[in-house]
């Protein structure tokens, strides 16, 4: 089969890495427009057409469907599309336009979270076991029917971006195989089943760490939002962005302030703390925890 394969971000790249190495023939690739990178904001196409671009494979660039790239997807005459994380919605004509449709490789045991954000909503959410899952691609989000679901372990101390990565890697050959059972005429979906659950895109304030919560609940939504949008907590009235932190649940000090025992620097929740072992204050690089806390020259640092 000739395929068609929509993507952007990195977390796509295994995917299409994989088909690219296949029997198959990727005729062409679509992503989004070229975006600002860096301090010096300079325009970088994204890591699929990277690839795509050093494969020789043709990029076709859109944030929207309009006629000229429906007219480039017509014209690559692909059996199939395939999607990972493209970040565009793709309308009911452009569905119907290839020969079998879009499969979609979405991070979660669908119909449970439904979403931009499944894998940051599924650690928030204190889960031990991810999901992936290839479904037939339609209007409703995240919504047709599944070709193949796979569980994996959350590691104790996975950020949402380890996961993610892990995730991409492990699903690529999920969708190779459903790719080979749609080739062969062997493959088969059924309907989604079950409550869904959705997975908003996260904001800016959902990295704002809630210490009114438990230790565990903080540390989870530490991990979920970290690296992006990113975890702080306010001191004064300026952000301090926590990088890296540890869980431990029985270190009792005082709460919603950072306090220093025994060479250690803990955050303290309504129970319990976490160890914090980088942040970047307001304006600043990356410090060790330690080195931060010792210029303040305090005992206790409030922060809400």
């Amino acid at each position: 089969m000739k395929l068609i394969f929509a993507g952007t971000p990195e977390a796509a790249v295994p995917t299409l890495e994989a088909l690219i190495s296949s029997d198959f023939e990727v005729v062409a690739v679509l992503t989004r427009p070229d975006a600002p990178q860096g301090r010096k904001r300079i325009l970088t196409p994204s890591p699929v057409a990277q690839v795509a671009i050093a494969q020789g494979i043709p990029v076709i660039y859109a944030n929207r469907i309009d006629d000229a790239v429906q007219k480039a997807i017509d014209e690559s005459a692909a059996d199939l599309g395939v999607v990972v994380a493209y970040g565009a919605l793709l309308p009911q004509h452009t569905l119907d336009s290839v020969k079998h449709g879009w499969i979609n490789l979405h991070f979660s045991s669908l119909p449970q979270w439904r979403g931009a954000a499944p894998v940051q909503w599924q650690v928030i959410s204190g889960a031990t076991q991810a999901g992936s899952s290839v479904f037939q691609l339609v209007q409703e989000l995240d919504a047709g029917d599944v070709f193949d679901t796979r569980d994996w372990p959350i590691l104790p101390d996975e950020t949402a971006g380890e996961l993610l990565t892990r995730l991409s890697v492990l699903g690529a050959q999920q969708v190779l195989d459903v790719v080979t059972s749609l080739d062969s005429g062997t493959a088969n979906s059924i309907p989604q089943q079950g409550e869904s659950t959705y997975a908003r895109k996260l904001s800016l304030e959902d990295g704002h760490l809630n210490l009114s919560l438990d230790s565990e609940s903080v540390y989870n939504q530490f991990r979920g939002v970290t690296p992006e949008p990113g975890a702080f907590v306010l001191f004064g009235d300026e952000r301090l962005k926590i990088i890296e932190a540890r869980s431990v649940a029985d270190e009792e000090v005082v709460p919603s302030a950072i306090t220093s025992v025994s060479k250690k620097l803990y955050l303290g929740c309504a129970s319990g703390s976490i160890e914090l072992l980088s942040v970047q204050p307001a304006g600043k690089q990356a410090m060790s925890a330690m080195d931060w806390f010792r210029g303040l020259r305090q005992e206790v640092v409030h922060v809400s």
